[in-house]
């Protein structure tokens, strides 16, 4: 289904992902994962980022995932997910998300760091502070960093602090202040952000002819960024695939009018039934697909089977489409009919595509691995990191990327709550990061445990008790 669209503007700031920082998400108590280019202390988006996180099962990857999700639904001002509650860990009333990100344009780069703070109230949860603090980078100087909007619900005599900033909105015209007041209940009833929130940020995004200008486009280049560049493809994505029932196709599709983004689901069991708007958009995706696919997967394309028109339930004309598989030689196939790792690639392949030719484009990926072979994982890793300019961010359990990407781009999670990711120390360029992951889980020697260890004697004895259980019934 299509989330968004919209007329294509001006060439918009390009904003990437520095770092982010969980407090009490899941079971991370504290965790923070670095872009290589952060870590190598670069201010650049002339390259493509590569992040992948590795670790055992339950150590904290997919919250990772999930918490960029959530952040992704603040930031474009939707109400707050309820299901949240569920992701706070469970001895705790409170959470955080701390996002840094940097802003390029013409010439300056913006330091931004986004505070999203969480607390558990009777049966919801609410977003109870939100700080915006900046950095200004111009011809080699740098600015300290400082707050220039920093609201909290719980103050209510204060729209928002520093009070300097508030000035500088009110400068033009004093009664923009009761759209403020009004924007911030409005924010407060639907539990939505105040500074991304729809009232709000319409105001914080006019043209203002003070010191508030530049903190204007700020908020307006997160908000773009949030709305249009990120993906963020959680095991939902995956499952429905697993289960053969819907393929959901990551997309973001511009030409010289219009521009789209979103998840365009096609039924795997039964032909989809669309209006013409729906049908251009899903032959366009289909075609910059079949570009990559045919390289990828040799010899095969993704074709469209049109069945004929047909009426929509609101009258209106349609068409019955369905998603088909073809190889040089043979028949036409049902799309459903080939193997879940190609049917995952062809799902995510418009966002790589995106990722790949974009720097302002973060694409984040839940089990990247899952389905897909290692080898074909490793070359496509390869290419990214050579040729591509957007990031990629991805959990995985296959190692092959260990050997294919820079050391820099690889956090590992822990067995600590408390520092939760961390960089394999003491790596050298001849290392094999593979090789001294694996030595690292039996031996140790890293600043964190990485593997909580199992007892081989314990698992098989465990097996032969349920066994023995099993049959005497």
């Amino acid at each position: 289904m299509m989330v968004v669209r919209r007329r294509i503007k001006m060439k918009r700031p390009i904003v990437r992902l520095s770092s982010l920082q969980l407090t009490n998400i899941k079971n991370v108590k504290n965790g923070t994962i670095y872009m290589p280019n952060t870590v190598n202390k670069i201010l650049s988006a002339d390259k493509a980022e590569i992040l992948g996180i590795y670790g055992q099962n339950g150590s904290g990857k997919t919250a990772i995932v999930d918490a960029l999700y959530f952040l992704q639904k603040v930031m474009v001002g939707a109400d707050l997910d309820q299901s949240l509650e569920d992701y706070m860990t469970i001895d705790s009333d409170t959470a955080e998300i701390f996002a840094d990100f940097n802003i390029f344009m013409d010439g300056i780069v913006f330091e931004i760091g986004y505070t999203l703070s969480l607390s558990r109230e009777e049966k919801e949860i609410v977003i109870n502070r939100e700080i915006l603090r900046s950095a200004k980078n111009e011809n080699g100087i740098r600015t300290n960093k400082t707050t220039f909007m920093d609201y909290q619900r719980d103050q209510t005599d204060v729209i928002f602090k520093p009070q300097k900033r508030l000035d500088e909105i009110l400068e033009a015209n004093k009664e923009i202040k009761t759209d403020l007041i009004v924007a911030r209940k409005m924010a407060e009833k639907s539990n939505c952000s105040y500074i991304f929130g729809e009232s709000s940020r319409e105001i914080f995004c006019r043209e203002y002819k003070n010191g508030f200008q530049q903190f204007s486009v700020i908020i307006s280049s997160l908000f773009e960024f949030a709305l249009k560049d990120l993906f963020v493809i959680r095991n939902t994505h995956s499952g429905v695939i697993s289960a053969n029932f819907v393929l959901p196709m990551a997309f973001r599709i511009e030409n010289d009018n219009i521009g789209a983004k979103g998840d365009f689901a096609v039924p795997l069991t039964e032909p989809i039934l669309v209006d013409e708007e729906r049908k251009n958009l899903l032959e366009t995706i289909v075609e910059q697909i079949n570009i990559v696919l045919y390289t990828i997967i040799p010899g095969l394309q993704v074709t469209i089977k049109n069945y004929g028109k047909q009426s929509l339930d609101n009258g209106e004309e349609g068409w019955k489409l369905e998603l088909m598989s073809k190889r040089e030689g043979m028949k036409e196939i049902p799309i459903r009919m080939e193997s879940e790792g190609i049917i995952k690639i062809i799902s995510i392949l418009n966002a790589l595509i995106q990722a790949f030719g974009n720097p302002s484009i973060c694409l984040v990926i839940d089990e990247l691995d899952s389905g897909i072979f290692e080898y074909m994982l490793g070359e496509l890793l390869d290419i990214f990191k050579k040729s591509a300019k957007g990031q990629l961010i991805f959990t995985s359990h296959n190692l092959r990327a260990l050997e294919m990407i820079d050391k820099e781009s690889i956090m590992f999670s822990t067995t600590n709550p408390d520092n939760r990711y961390i960089h394999m120390k003491n790596v050298r360029e001849s290392n094999n990061l593979r090789n001294m992951y694996i030595r690292s889980i039996t031996l140790g020697g890293q600043s964190e445990q990485i593997y909580e260890e199992t007892d081989s004697l314990k698992i098989a004895r465990a097996f032969r008790k349920a066994g023995r259980g099993v049959r005497s019934e």
